[in-house]
């Protein structure tokens, strides 16, 4: 395999190699940090020996990520509030073609998932995403974690238990959600409060994520009064020279509000039973550098 060729193989698989990556870590820069380690190794390894470049590069690009992640929970930082993943802009487009693999990626990617996903293990985070996300055999798996098969068999188990009690219970129904995160934002800009309320399921949560770096509520917000006055008052307040645009965000429609030409923050919604039943805001600037215009 010549320099040109191996270089072209990496790039093919670069966005499956970023996929884990930002699913195992939950953070962009961290995972595109991880992916560029990945590449030294691969432009150093003899590709004679390699056989399936695929399953080769998953490999290094998932032990890269177990290492970081364990260097960050060891190290024990303190955040400021609640924590909400890096927003991570999908867009799955003509390369995932097929519906049902397309809603598997983008449930995996979600935020509440990702949520959920911070409170396993790095070894059991490993095996949810390459099992559940991208489908890859047990046999694999245990081939490239150094584990044998019934053990990842048991951490797969474990994590798959462990998402389903935590996930929140929302439609993957795309158009709903940008039709209700459209009058949410409609309502909210208006600052109408029973219009607000008519969107809003009885015991909505608002998650705010700011770092200690933005305005944002340092607790969760519950009820559907609590969190209907909260964003009624913040509009009240408002940005100078604002301005929103749509975008998909872990899988999902999201609302990217800007300052000029500078993110302020990310709202999205989770929708159930034709009602918001969460609503995510990310305002910690430094999760928002990856959206600037």
């Amino acid at each position: 395999m010549t320099t040109e060729t191996a270089t072209d193989v990496f790039e093919a698989h670069r966005p499956v190699l970023l996929g884990v990556a930002y699913r195992m870590l939950g953070r962009v820069a961290d995972a595109e940090d991880v992916v560029q380690d990945a590449w030294l190794r691969w432009s150093g390894a003899d590709h004679a020996d390699v056989r399936e470049p695929r399953g080769y590069l998953v490999r290094i690009t998932t032990r890269l990520a177990i290492d970081r992640l364990r260097q960050i929970k060891s190290r024990g930082e303190t955040y400021v509030g609640p924590w909400l993943p890096e927003p991570y802009v999908t867009d799955f487009g003509a390369t995932v073609p097929d519906t049902a693999e397309r809603a598997v990626l983008a449930d995996s990617v979600s935020l509440a998932v990702l949520v959920v996903l911070e409170s396993l293990s790095p070894l059991e985070r490993a095996v949810f995403v390459l099992r559940e996300a991208f489908g890859f055999p047990y046999a694999d798996i245990a081939a490239m974690l150094d584990r044998g098969e019934p053990a990842v068999r048991q951490l797969a188990g474990r994590a798959r238990r462990h998402v389903e009690e935590g996930r929140p219970r929302y439609e993957v129904d795309l158009a709903q959600r940008r039709d209700l995160t459209e009058r949410f934002l409609a309502a909210a800009a208006e600052g109408d409060l029973e219009g607000l309320m008519a969107l809003l399921a009885p015991d909505v949560r608002l998650v705010g994520d700011s770092g200690g770096k933005a305005r944002a509520p340092l607790r969760v917000l519950e009820s559907a009064d609590k969190v209907g006055r909260f964003l009624v008052g913040a509009a009240r307040k408002g940005l100078h020279d604002f301005s929103v645009r749509f975008l998909e965000v872990n899988g999902g429609p999201a609302v990217l509000v800007l300052s000029g030409d500078e993110p302020d923050s990310v709202f999205q919604l989770d929708v159930a039973d034709g009602r918001i039943q969460a609503v995510y805001v990310v305002r910690n600037p430094d999760k928002l550098r990856s959206l600037t215009v």
